[in-house]
Parts: C-alpha cells; structure tokens; sequence
C-alpha cells in the first residue's frame, strides 16, 4: 500500500516545512524502510502551495507512526488546514 497526503501550505513557510518534512521522511525511510518523497504543485493559489508527502510500500503499523511523527515535528503548526490522506494498492494488490 502507497500512502499519498496532501496539503496546502503559505509560501513563508515553505523553507521552514521542507526541512522538517526531510528530516522527518528520512527518519521514518530507516525506521520503516519505506521510500519517501515530497512533491509540490508549481503553481500558487491565494498564496498557497499545494504539497505531497509520499509513502511507498508501508508496512502495518506504519500509519500510527506516521501521526506521531508529525506530531513530533511540529508539522501541522506549519500547514494551512487539514492534512488529506489517501491510499493506492497496485493493481496486482486488487485482483
């Protein structure tokens, strides 16, 4: 299962976000041996991006972590509204 979460962002805290979203994924890529990425619209709305975290290949128990994580990282305080989650399986998965 891939986890994708989307959010918007204010573009001052943008610089400040990415750090901790690295610092954060790159915790978790070793802890839980997923791949990580973030990815972000190129484009700005009411100056907002819009950005992505994404998960690859989560085990269980993965999810919980996560919340923590973000919690610990203080990552909401730097995000405009809620955090969106979605999850895909590969195609494989679903037959």
């Amino acid at each position: 299962m891939d986890l994708y979460i989307y959010y918007r962002v204010r573009a001052d805290h943008a610089a400040s976000l990415q750090k901790q979203l690295q610092a954060m994924q790159s915790e978790l890529a070793a802890q839980w041996q997923v791949e990580t990425g973030i990815k972000r619209r190129p484009e700005l709305q009411d100056q907002l991006q819009t950005w992505m975290e994404i998960y690859r290949q989560v085990p269980e128990g993965f999810l919980p972590a996560l919340h923590k994580a973000v919690t610990l990282a203080g990552i909401e305080a730097l995000i405009d509204g809620p955090r969106h989650l979605e999850t895909f399986v590969d195609l494989d998965a679903c037959a």
